[in-house]
């Protein structure tokens, strides 16, 4: 089933017990768009990044993927469909070089599965695919460093590197900079609009600066709504937006802040 949309939330919700924290929450991105997700503490950010890529069922509406259900599937399933996300805390293989790390997040998707019938040296394919992915995560003088013994900047660009390996159409990046000086965020903006050319992505991010930088659009989530979906320029001008959450910070990002 094909759709305009590469993902879209139709009045999802998702409670906790009696707590509800996705309340009716709708959303339709095009392909190829760069979306933010940003709200105040609570606002049930994380929780709906975890709707979409299937760690929590919906307790009811719908997540589409490319027009196709995905509600109930696990996340691996739905990474097969062409979705990945990466995680506030930093998930590789520490004890596996740079090299290493992405020919794993390759494998599966060139149909090598869990049966090696060949050493992986000879998966010419797949180490060429790990040496292209090196090159743009800019990487490639550290192909054989371990991931432990990599700088934290470092470690966030192999993630999105192993991210994007299996060739997701769909990116969902969560506080991919979180942690970072202010050099080292300028330089991942850079790096994420690079690797993302072409994708649909989605990030959680509570730095305006990164905000601003990065976005085509700006979701705005208060109390499990959003409860605004529309440019970084028409978010920022949205007094329903200032009042629920932006207030200082959008000042502050229109004057080169937010770091």
């Amino acid at each position: 089933m094909s759709s305009a949309y590469a993902l879209e939330l139709r009045d999802l919700r998702k409670s906790f017990g009696k707590t509800e924290i996705i309340r009716g929450a709708n959303l339709a991105v095009t392909a190829g768009e760069r979306v933010a997700i940003i709200g105040p503490n609570g606002a049930g950010k994380s929780t709906l990044f975890n709707l979409i890529s299937g760690r929590f069922e919906p307790t009811s509406g719908d997540v589409l993927l490319g027009g196709q259900r995905i509600n109930g599937m696990k996340p691996y399933e739905i990474n097969r469909l062409g979705l990945s996300r990466s995680f506030q805390i930093t998930n590789i293989f520490p004890k596996l070089s740079v090299f290493e790390n992405l020919r794993c997040g390759v494998l599966w998707s060139l149909g090598y599965k869990y049966t090696f019938l060949k050493f992986l040296a000879d998966l010419d394919d797949a180490n060429e695919r790990a040496e292209q992915l090196m090159e743009m995560i800019k990487l490639d003088k550290k192909r054989d460093v371990l991931g432990m013994n990599l700088t934290y900047a470092e470690q966030r660009a192999l993630e999105i590197g192993i991210t994007i390996a299996g060739g997701a159409g769909v990116i969902l990046l969560d506080e991919p900079t979180a942690g970072m000086s202010r050099s080292e965020t300028a330089r991942f903006i850079g790096l994420i609009k690079e690797v993302t050319v072409g994708k649909t992505l989605l990030t959680v991010e509570h730095d305006m600066g990164v905000v601003f930088g990065l976005a085509d659009k700006i979701a705005v989530v208060v109390y499990g709504e959003v409860i605004a979906f529309d440019t970084p320029d028409a978010v920022r001008a949205n007094a329903k937006v200032q009042e629920a959450y932006l207030g200082s910070s959008v000042a502050d990002a229109q004057a080169g802040g937010g770091h």
